[in-house]
């Protein structure tokens, strides 16, 4: 699996791609086989008719006496119209056979069998294919382009295209043979005999890269609405304000992109109806607060009083802290190209000039995101470093798509069962409200959330050596 293309477009082309191969190859294999049976069928039926009727010449010739075959022979060649080419020889003629393939071997095959079945008292015969090239026709040196034409053209295909001769060549008597030279009823069979030719080739690629070409702008025009579908879903889940998805293309798609439409709003107006609601809180309860600050001054009772105003402080602290992570993380502002080393280094000088020591080492990095929430999350996890632990190292490195940014602090670290729990709102631990008692422990939940916004993460971990470190890592082409 981990060979496939990650892209449903890729996928798709390979499964067609193969599939249209598979069935193309099994096509073939089937068809050449079914060429390959009937030529073989058709060979051996042709070869038995031939076998019987050179079993009939062999016998006729054979029947007559020695000084009359050269006679009945020149009658022949005069008249035309025979099977064989025939002539008689004192021995036999050496031919040089064809290269042998399967079907020429079965006409062979029958030839002889036919031969010896039939003629079981034949002392001796030969049977073989020969192009008539240069063909011997008789035992004085004579070739088959020496004799005149009218004796081989109604017998023998010798031009324009060159067809091979079948030669039998059979011993009626001790220094006397007969010669028979004939064309097989389809003279060209051996051209059957492998149906995969280049001709045949070159269609069947033609055919392929058609289908292939044809299968790929199918597929690709499937697959672009989706493309369009995951683009909108994974810019909305990053909180980007987006147009709603064209309900366009087969049904499937169009329900798939309506229902998307309809949940991108209904989420818009939970977002919208949860600002306002933040919104109606803070007013609304700022003005009973500050009522029951003024009714806690007239009691009498002091410890009374400062029990109210220390509850009273610490309810309005909730209130501001609630807000502010709404706003933290709701920052609505385009993305653009953000160089995140000068960022940090420009945070690191910030935080040296307010007495904190942070060192920096990375090289170039831009990644597409919010620039006032990038730095309103880096800003939290080096300004905890700097409170919790002391001083801050910040690393910055990048791997193909991948950015990944360390940031370690150097204090007592955190027990690894509450390292999940400092991501929830208002949880801190002893050592965080000894080193600054004004915090809220917001700081770490707002960071992850525009981190996830923009398609990252955050992970806390504790140093071997000590301290804490958090680990951020964004996509630097989708961020």
């Amino acid at each position: 699996m981990r060979w496939l293309p990650r892209s449903l477009l890729g996928r798709l082309t390979i499964v067609m791609g193969l599939g249209v191969l598979a069935t193309q190859l099994l096509a073939n294999l089937i068809w050449t086989e079914q060429i390959r049976q009937q030529s073989q069928r058709e060979a051996t039926a042709a070869a038995h008719h031939l076998g019987g009727s050179a079993v009939a010449a062999i016998r006729f010739f054979k029947s007559l006496p020695a000084n009359y075959r050269p006679l009945l022979i020149e009658q022949l060649r005069e008249m035309g119209g025979t099977r064989f080419f025939v002539s008689v020889n004192s021995a036999p003629v050496t031919v040089a056979p064809i290269e042998q393939t399967a079907l020429s071997r079965v006409v062979l095959d029958t030839v002889r069998g036919k031969l010896k079945q039939q003629l079981p008292r034949l002392a001796d015969y030969r049977v073989a294919f020969a192009w008539p090239d240069g063909l011997p026709v008789s035992d004085d040196g004579a070739t088959l382009q020496d004799l005149p034409d009218d004796w081989v053209q109604h017998t023998l295909i010798v031009k324009p295209r060159v067809a091979p001769v079948l030669v039998i060549q059979a011993e009626l008597e001790p220094a006397g043979w007969i010669y028979l030279a004939t064309l097989m009823p389809d003279p060209y069979f051996l051209e059957k005999a492998d149906p995969i030719t280049v001709d045949r080739l070159a269609l069947q690629l033609a055919t392929l890269v058609s289908v292939l070409l044809l299968s790929l702008l199918v597929v690709r025009w499937l697959t672009r609405p989706l493309a369009v579908l995951a683009s909108a879903a994974k810019a909305f889940g990053q909180g980007a304000r987006t147009e709603p998805v064209p309900e366009v293309g087969s049904r499937e798609f169009v329900q798939t992109a309506r229902a998307f439409n309809a949940m991108q709003a209904r989420i818009e107006r939970y977002m919208d109806d949860r600002e306002r609601l933040f919104a109606a809180i803070s007013h609304d309860l700022r003005t009973p607060i500050t009522r029951l600050k003024l009714r806690a001054e007239l009691l009498e009772d002091e410890a009374t009083r400062a029990d109210f105003h220390e509850d009273l402080d610490e309810l309005e602290l909730m209130v501001k802290g609630a807000l502010q992570s709404v706003k933290d993380t709701d920052i609505h502002e385009n993305r653009t190209a953000v160089r995140l080393d000068l960022l940090l280094e420009r945070m690191a000088r910030d935080a040296k000039l307010a007495g904190g020591e942070v060192a920096f080492a990375g090289g170039a990095v831009t990644v597409i995101a919010k620039p006032l929430a990038i730095k309103r999350a880096l800003s939290n996890l080096i300004d905890n470093a700097l409170k919790y632990g002391g001083r801050a190292e910040v690393l910055l490195t990048e791997s193909d798509d991948l950015v990944e940014l360390t940031i370690r602090d150097h204090g007592p670290g955190v027990p690894e069962e509450m390292l999940d729990r400092l991501f929830d709102p208002y949880v801190r631990l002893e050592h965080g409200r000894q080193s600054n008692s004004g915090g809220m422990g917001l700081g770490l939940g707002i960071a992850r959330n525009i981190i996830h916004a923009h398609g990252g993460g955050l992970l806390l971990g504790n140093h071997p050596e000590g301290g804490l470190v958090a680990r951020v890592t964004l996509n630097t082409l989708s961020s």
